[in-house]
């Protein structure tokens, strides 16, 4: 697994990407694997998704033959929490820009939904 900045919020916080794949391979080989993206915590009251989010990690970074089947197979990316600005100022529902960021996905604006912009970005 890697870790890496997917990018900054309003507040200037990081939203975290995870990268979970065989790295060991050739980097063309895994270039061409099919991509999963998982991402988390949209709603910071949501907490029980953390906990969820932790179970995935947790099984695809473990020893099992179906987690290493998943690792040499695809390229998985996770953004296990998509609003930390909401988290860490305790809203239930909204960004610091006062969306629901669940709300924005057709036209996300790079300044005031900087998660879901690089989300999309990143799927694309």
């Amino acid at each position: 697994m890697k870790r890496r900045e997917l990018c900054k919020t309003i507040a200037g916080n990081s939203c975290d990407l995870l990268v979970v794949t065989t790295f060991g391979s050739d980097l063309e080989e895994v270039k061409k694997r099919k991509g999963i993206v998982i991402s988390s915590r949209v709603h910071p009251g949501e907490t029980g998704s953390s906990f969820m989010m932790k179970g995935i990690i947790d099984y695809l970074v473990g020893p099992s033959l179906g987690a290493r089947m998943l690792r040499d197979n695809f390229l998985i990316k996770i953004i296990p929490m998509v609003n930390p600005d909401g988290v860490i100022n305790g809203n239930t529902r909204c960004s610091l820009s006062g969306c629901d960021l669940n709300r924005v996905w057709i036209e996300p604006n790079t300044k005031q939904h900087p998660t879901i912009f690089h989300i999309k970005a990143l799927i694309k």
